[in-house]
């Protein structure tokens, strides 16, 4: 990817899925990185994980809250010197049918989802303002374009990120700030497994998964971490509000 050597990149919600896998992909690309995430010890694994491709450091902080937002933002920004890159990642899932859904698990997911990737989008907008622009990434899905069973929460919070990415792009364009967003299908990481509960691999796709993609398999994290690679660098100058559907045809078929 073109222009990515030597940029300063935060990956919130980096230590694990497809987060570490944009991670491990900007520090091939020749970036420096700076990982965030909610557990203080997998964060830890992460980075020594992530260091044999290149400098990386991390910090745990729960980007929900406003005081965590800003602390991961800052320790991110006095690590590296600067951000040129957010890859505004941080996010949970789980399934859970509407008629069951309590207040504060809907609470709870959009305060991680939605409310978590504002803050640090608000906090690292900022930061770019005052060094003359940069590209955010944040992370959506599917299931923020079509509605999915089970998930009215997680399809309410990735649908705000859609909308909020796009008011993004048209009040930070002005300085120098590109905004984008991705929207994964189904992708094999350590957060769908738990969803999918007992089943493997195999059987979970299998069951829901390989029928509605095109492309028969569901997608690797190193795939939705190329597409991150992409819109941060500047092959992608003139792609500005727009969303990167990484899916394998699934909504082709919806």
């Amino acid at each position: 990817m073109r222009g990515l050597i030597g940029k300063r990149v935060l990956v919130s919600g980096g230590s694990s899925g497809i987060g570490l896998a944009a991670a491990r992909r900007f520090l091939e690309e020749g970036c420096r990185v700076f990982v965030g995430g909610l557990d203080a010890a997998e964060v830890r694994q992460a980075v020594t994980e992530l260091r044999p491709y290149g400098e990386v450091s991390g910090f745990a902080a729960d980007v929900s809250l406003v005081e965590g937002a800003n602390a991961l933002v800052d320790a991110a920004a006095e690590a590296l010197g600067c951000i040129d890159v957010l890859a505004n990642n941080a996010g949970i899932a789980w399934r859970e049918p509407f008629l069951e859904i309590t207040p504060e698990h809907f609470d709870r997911m959009l305060a991680v989802n939605l409310r978590g990737m504002f803050l640090v989008a608000q906090a690292v907008g900022r930061h770019m303002i005052g060094r003359g622009g940069g590209a955010i990434v944040n992370m959506s899905s599917t299931n923020g374009i079509a509605g999915e069973e089970d998930y009215a929460h997680y399809n309410a919070s990735k649908g705000g990120v859609l909308l909020l990415g796009k008011t993004m792009a048209v009040e930070l364009g002005r300085y120098g700030i590109r905004v984008n967003t991705l929207c994964p299908g189904y992708i094999r990481t350590p957060l769908n497994a738990s969803i999918a509960g007992a089943m493997t691999d195999g059987e979970f796709e299998a069951s829901h998964v390989a029928d509605r993609i095109p492309l028969g398999r569901a997608g690797l994290a190193e795939e939705v971490a190329a597409a991150y690679a992409f819109l941060a660098s500047e092959d992608a100058a003139f792609v500005h509000g727009a969303e990167l559907v990484v899916d394998g045809g699934q909504l082709a078929v919806m």
